[in-house]
């Protein structure tokens, strides 16, 4: 991978990290404790609240995990390893980089993985 390729997916990297925490910072009021003060609100009410929190908690953990994995990818560029499999060292197709820049795995690696874990 060209230093200039390694530029633009820093790039693509940082921008996406700024954008997750920006969301994670409005979303977290949506993930707090549903109060169940039945006066106040009714139950169908709590039942949706609930389960908005419920999506709001997995929409949190799921950004979590890709800040997790962009945190791992702007490593990788520090370190000049960017662009190669953490499992076998070949290089990762520049298309699946293309889709998601902090892809960690080739596609012969993922999909072993995947088969692993029965998906």
């Amino acid at each position: 991978m060209t230093e200039l390729d390694s530029q633009r997916y820093l790039h693509r990297l940082i921008a996406r990290r700024d954008e997750l925490k920006s969301v994670s910072a409005t979303a977290d009021a949506a993930a707090e404790t549903v109060e169940l003060d039945q006066t106040r609100v009714g139950r169908l009410s709590r039942m949706d609240a609930m389960q908005l929190q419920a999506m709001s908690q997995e929409n949190q953990r799921r950004r979590s995990e890709e800040l997790v994995r962009i945190s791992q990818a702007l490593s990788r560029i520090k370190a000049d390893e960017y662009g190669y499999c953490v499992e076998c060292g070949e290089a990762i197709a520049e298309n699946r980089l293309a889709v998601d820049p902090a892809q960690p795995l080739c596609i012969q690696c993922a999909s072993a993985h995947e088969k692993e874990q029965g998906i």
